[in-house]
């Protein structure tokens, strides 16, 4: 399941400071998930857009108290 990727991807990245720079080049999501299948890690357009509109919802949330 790729959504369990995204979720090891992002928790690799905040904890290794040589992956947050290769990536601190990429200029769109086209870019990280390319660069993220490049390092091993298979991760899809949608579960970048499903993990931002939680986001957003989730900010929603704490905006409404």
């Amino acid at each position: 399941m790729s959504w369990s990727e995204l979720a090891r991807f992002v928790a690799d990245v905040e904890a290794d400071l040589a992956l947050q720079r290769a990536l601190k080049h990429c200029r769109s999501r086209k870019e990280l998930i390319l660069a993220a299948r490049r390092l091993g890690y298979r991760i899809t357009r949608i579960d970048l857009q499903r993990a931002w509109q939680e986001e957003q919802l989730e900010n929603e949330r704490k905006a409404q108290g």
